[in-house]
């Protein structure tokens, strides 16, 4: 059996399409083509890598009278590991992007529920319009619980439809051929849409100050009129915080089938005390908001809590890498 041969069999027995084995040793698919076509033989370099990355001699892949007497793979763990059939990639691609729209609507709730307690204290404020603080306060609390209440129930809804698929995000797995380059274009295909969202979501942050300003400008004696133009600086953000979010989640839903990115197998083998520590970063957050807010009653200032908690948060996950790392 001649080198082409070979290579062809411990490709097709690992399960990787060309793409992939190309992937792994760092060339093109081209390459891998040439290589399975007896068109080219790898240098010595590659032809080391495949022995390694194969489990078997060189001697075996140089040598045309030596034949396989049951190579190993690379890895003693990779025939315990979990893989990922085509049907489960997509299955698991259709929730996230159905589900990213869910979470991106849930998310908008949160930041929308204060405004209705912001407008009716302002307009309680007003005497002409014969609103009682506390009506307006009961009424306005009732209304931010119950937007936050839907957001919880679709936020748990959504993470039982993906909690199947966990172990994408915490496991290292292996993928059946076709899968990897499946998942990669379709990436490739999102990439204009990721990028196009993300602009708009950074645009409708920024542009979330302007109505501040404006009232500012207009008359910053008016607290009616101040509070309605904060009220719209949080529709605006929200907004822009939902196409960060959408965009995201599918973006994230890629990286994790192809184990790129925050999900390499690299990051995963130190992913449990990151997570852990993120988990209990963003509930010790929404504990200070919620007993800051409910306990002095300035939600109108108290939302400044999540955009210093969301600058801290990454020099937070970067330490605890390194700490990881160190460990």
């Amino acid at each position: 059996m001649i080198f082409a041969d070979k290579l062809i069999q411990l490709r097709k027995k690992a399960g990787w399409s060309q793409e992939e084995l190309a992937e792994q040793m760092n060339v093109t698919r081209q390459s891998v083509s040439k290589w399975e076509g007896a068109q080219s033989v790898p240098d010595l370099e590659k032809m080391v890598r495949l022995s390694e990355l194969f489990g078997v001699s060189t001697d075996y892949l140089l040598k045309d009278e030596i034949e396989d007497t049951g190579c190993n793979m690379p890895s003693d763990d990779m025939s315990m590991l979990r893989r990922v059939s085509m049907e489960e990639a997509n299955a698991f691609l259709s929730v996230k992007a159905m589900t990213s729209k869910s979470i991106a609507l849930a998310t908008f709730l949160c930041i929308l529920s204060p405004v209705c307690l912001f407008l009716l204290g302002a307009v309680s404020e007003v005497k002409e319009y014969g609103l009682a603080e506390n009506v307006a306060c009961g009424i306005g609390m009732i209304i931010l619980l119950v937007l936050v209440t839907i957001a919880v129930a679709v936020f748990i809804s959504s993470g039982r439809k993906t909690a199947v698929y966990d172990y994408l995000e915490k496991e290292i797995f292996e993928t059946e051929y076709g899968v990897s380059g499946m998942v990669a274009q379709r990436k490739a295909q999102y990439d204009r849409t990721y990028t196009r969202n993300n602009i708009i979501g950074v645009s409708f942050c920024i542009m979330a100050l302007v109505p501040l300003f404006g009232g500012a400008i207009f008359n910053d004696e008016n607290e009616l009129l101040l509070t309605i133009m904060l009220s719209v600086s949080f529709v605006l953000a929200g907004i822009g915080v939902a196409f960060f979010i959408r965009s995201g989640i599918v973006w994230a839903s890629y990286e994790k089938l192809l184990q790129e990115g925050d999900y390499s197998k690299e990051k995963k083998k130190n992913q449990s005390i990151t997570t852990t520590i993120s988990g209990a970063y963003w509930l010790i957050a929404t504990a200070i908001y919620l007993g800051y807010s409910l306990s002095t009653n300035n939600w109108g200032y108290s939302w400044i809590i999540w955009v210093v908690a969301g600058v801290v948060f990454p020099a937070v996950v970067m330490i605890t890498n390194v700490l990881g790392k160190r460990k």
